[in-house]
């Protein structure tokens, strides 16, 4: 999935030459609405990008970004089954109670924590068709809508595109990105001032983020903020898109621009917020852990520290972002090169601690989960090694540096 293709379905670059359009800039085919730097670039798109032969057809199907949204949704959904291939056998979705799906003949999926929490394996819970689950949230949102409930209310069953019914956790991986392409075709075609439309975009960025699509994700995102800022978004939107480009920028190496961005975040949500909000504490964690990223540690064990007990209190000790927040706490400990004994001893214990519970709550196969005992063994591993050199009173240590001066000077 390349990025000009991304760019095609949010029609922000032309779709010969893939030179940045912005909004509002460059020229529309009259048909389908694809968009172009000038008429040189459409005229050579439609005789050699083969335009001439989908022109109509993307015009039957509501134009470019709808017709490009659908045909992304279908590809997706066929990469989030082959990676749950082989992994749902005998088993039927929960929601239509069948094997393969009646009209789209799409397989099982699961990307969620059922199935492998709270200490029981259960293969069967969670399992379903993307159709099913996106068809679950779009009439749920439907219903918001129709009986025009508040914004907590409509919220709560927005979330279905993202979070599991069941387990109440977020998806992940190829599952969320093909719902995040469900939602985007869902909703491509409203107005750019519709909520839905602009929340349809956020989920499609985050659904490509989650499933390793980086610089697509960020393009989605770019746009997004353009559009946001284009239609007088407040600033709470706006901080919630410079959020996500920060994680983004994090994901493709450039990490001091992150740093600053997410220092700025968190700013702007203190003094929109205050501390102990939980989107505050959100953001927070991400600027903790874009220092730890860059090595300040002298900084960001100190943020750490403060906003541990505020997240265990407001967002609750299972919380995603109150073990994100312990996890980075001991990556803090054990990698700042000077730490004690007594940093490495509290680490580990740290991390055992959060495996523990990320096991419980979100399952042994979860990316955390992985992540956090990922890092418990590799502190274990420097734990022992300064507890060996403490044993023998540093002559090991000093015999190996004597080693590689004198390998270095041979």
């Amino acid at each position: 999935m390349g990025s000009d293709g991304v760019f095609s379905m949010l029609l922000t670059k032309c779709a010969s030459c893939a030179a940045p359009l912005g909004l509002t800039s460059g020229k529309k085919c009259g048909r389908c609405a694809t968009r172009y730097c000038g008429p040189a670039c459409q005229k050579k798109h439609w005789e050699e990008g083969g335009h001439d032969q989908l022109c109509k057809k993307i015009k039957r199907y509501g134009g470019a970004e709808q017709f490009y949204a659908n045909t992304k949704y279908t590809e997706a959904v066929a990469v989030a089954v082959e990676a749950c291939r082989g992994r749902h056998e005998g088993q039927k979705c929960y929601i239509c109670l069948e094997a393969v799906h009646p009209r789209t003949g799409e397989g099982l999926v699961r990307g969620c924590a059922c199935g492998d929490r709270d200490g029981v394996s259960s293969p069967e819970l969670g399992v379903a068709h993307v159709t099913c689950l996106a068809r679950q949230a779009k009439e749920l949102v439907e219903e918001a809508d129709e009986n025009k409930f508040g914004r907590e209310a409509w919220y709560h069953r927005w979330e279905r595109w993202f979070r599991c019914s069941l387990c109440e956790r977020q998806y992940h991986g190829h599952v969320y990105c093909a719902l995040g392409w469900a939602c985007w075709k869902t909703y491509v075609g409203r107005p750019d001032v519709d909520v839905a439309r602009m929340s349809a975009m956020r989920q499609l960025g985050n659904g490509l983020s989650s499933a390793g699509h980086h610089e697509d994700a960020l393009s989605v995102y770019e746009a997004e903020l353009s559009l946001t800022r284009h239609l007088g978004g407040s600033e709470e939107d706006i901080l919630i898109v410079q959020s996500n480009i920060a994680s983004l920028y994090i994901d493709i190496g450039r990490r001091k621009q992150a740093l600053v961005m997410r220092r700025d975040v968190y700013s702007g949500y203190l003094k929109l917020l205050g501390e102990e909000h939980g989107t505050t504490l959100m953001v927070s964690y991400n600027y903790a852990d874009s220092l730890v990223n860059l090595k300040h540690f002298e900084e960001a064990k100190p943020l750490l520290h403060k906003i541990m007990p505020l997240a265990q209190r407001v967002l609750g000790e299972s919380h995603d972002t109150t073990l994100r927040m312990k996890w980075t706490y001991a990556d803090a400990l054990y990698t700042d090169p000077s730490a004690t004994i007594d940093d490495l001893r509290e680490a580990v214990a740290t991390l055992e601690e959060t495996a523990r519970t990320a096991g419980r709550v979100l399952g042994g196969a979860h990316p955390l989960t992985e992540g956090i005992e990922e890092s418990l063994w590799e502190s274990r591993a420097v734990e022992a090694r300064r507890e060996a050199m403490l044993a023998d009173g540093g002559v090991s240590f000093i015999r190996e540096a004597m080693e590689a001066m004198t390998s270095g000077t041979a």
